[in-house]
């Protein structure tokens, strides 16, 4: 029963050092005998059967299970080893390249997410117990990529690096009504409000996000000058002088780019400026990985930048700068990975052993992604007035500096919950 798996790992991984233990006992070695080995046993014919057929949704499935056991090397090491052989999928059987050929295809499906089940897809991960992201997660509970100034930085200077580097690119000026789509538990929210002195507007489709975001703004004394919206972008009817939307538009899907933009042109003012941060596929349009989709981000999509600009383009929409992020998520994943790893023991309490497997699987395979697979991240900054910003991009390292000097006189942001 082992030699379909057998036959699609000799095709599939040419390079590095994989060793196996079949069912039956049987070792093996698959590579070049390159670099650390990872040696993995999977204990049953049914798993070594729906890897070789399916790896993409099996090998985390098997993982969960307990039917995929990690002997030497962890978890992020298998799946670095297999993303860096992805380049010989061209060689796998044929039915796996049908399966990819056939979940891409179907990402229209997939992917339309009206209200309802949008609302449904965000509560299936965001909703979750606050305190697994609290083990994890930096002090403000920044659940996206963050942004290194510098090799050695910490998780807490990236994240706040993200933001300033974010209100620097807005632009904003004391007073503007800023609106953040996908605010989150409210940490970009609460730095526009309290070091740019905006007005601003959170929405979020997470009742604990909600919850908690508000009694963040009430704690800070800002709830006059921030507010945070249990509502879908669509359902929004005013006009803001800057938008941001951090880690959301993965959730928007391809069906509904061109209400997204039609929304963003209507609600930005005819000075206003945006700036949508979101991950990047490098190599063109693709598929959600099945695995991720079925227990991680439901509806959930990464895009290339090739389909999003032709509806800014269509919605009569400036592209004012586009900046690439391109290690930096692998980094911010490497600690979020690292920190999990550490409260393990912890998760196991609040949840139970199969979360852990999931979460480490979830956590690993994107690391490995962005490392290894190119994605990476794009901050977009687009407006309809070409004259609304500066003439070159000095600005932004100008407004940088000047932020960076406000936050040294503001008090620290409490952690969560609230101190």
């Amino acid at each position: 029963m082992y030699a379909l798996l057998d036959r699609v790992f000799r095709m599939g991984v040419k390079t590095g050092t994989l060793r196996v233990t079949a069912p039956s006992g049987q070792p093996y070695t698959y590579g070049d005998e390159t670099g650390e080995p990872v040696s993995i046993r999977i204990t049953t014919d049914a798993a070594a059967r729906r890897i070789a057929m399916d790896p993409d949704l099996a090998l985390g499935e098997t993982y969960m299970e307990g039917s995929l056991i990690i002997e030497q090397g962890v978890v992020y090491d298998m799946i670095a080893l297999l993303i860096r052989n992805a380049d010989n999928i061209a060689e796998y059987p044929a039915w796996s390249r049908v399966l990819y050929k056939l979940r891409k295809g179907l990402k229209w499906i997939d992917q339309y997410n009206p209200a309802g089940k949008a609302r449904a897809n965000i509560a299936h991960h965001y909703d979750l117990s606050g305190q697994i992201y609290d083990l994890f997660l930096d002090r403000d509970r920044q659940y996206s990529c963050a942004y290194f100034e510098t090799p050695g930085a910490s998780l807490e200077e990236a994240q706040s690096a993200k933001k300033r580097h974010l209100a620097a690119k807005l632009g904003i000026e004391p007073g503007m009504k800023v609106l953040d789509i996908g605010s989150g538990w409210g940490g970009l929210g609460l730095y526009l409000a309290e070091i740019c002195g905006a007005h601003v507007t959170g929405i979020t489709l997470s009742e604990e996000q909600h919850k908690l975001s508000n009694e963040r703004a009430a704690q800070r004394g800002v709830d006059e000058r921030v507010q945070f919206r249990l509502l879908d972008y669509r359902d929004l009817d005013e006009k803001f002088d800057r938008i941001v939307s951090v880690g959301m538009f993965e959730h928007v899907g391809v069906v509904h780019y061109k209400e997204f933009f039609a929304k963003c042109h209507a609600l930005l003012n005819d000075n206003g400026v945006a700036v949508l941060h979101s991950i990047n596929r490098s190599d063109g349009p693709g598929a959600t990985s099945a695995w991720i989709k079925k227990y991680i981000f439901p509806g959930g999509y990464v895009p290339a930048l090739s389909e999003v600009v032709p509806h800014l383009e269509r919605q009569g929409l400036y592209i004012t700068d586009i900046e690439i992020l391109r290690l930096h998520y692998a980094e911010t994943l490497r600690h979020w990975r690292k920190l999990f790893a550490d409260n393990r023991a912890r998760a196991r309490e609040i949840y139970d052993e199969r979360f852990c497997r999931m979460w480490e699987f979830y956590l690993a395979a994107s690391e490995a992604s962005f490392r290894h697979a190119g994605l990476n991240n794009f901050q977009l900054q687009f407006c309809k007035n070409r004259s609304a910003l500066p003439f070159t991009r000095d600005y932004i390292q100008d407004t940088e500096n000047a932020l960076r000097a406000l936050e040294s006189k503001r008090p620290r942001l409490k952690s969560i919950p609230a101190e």
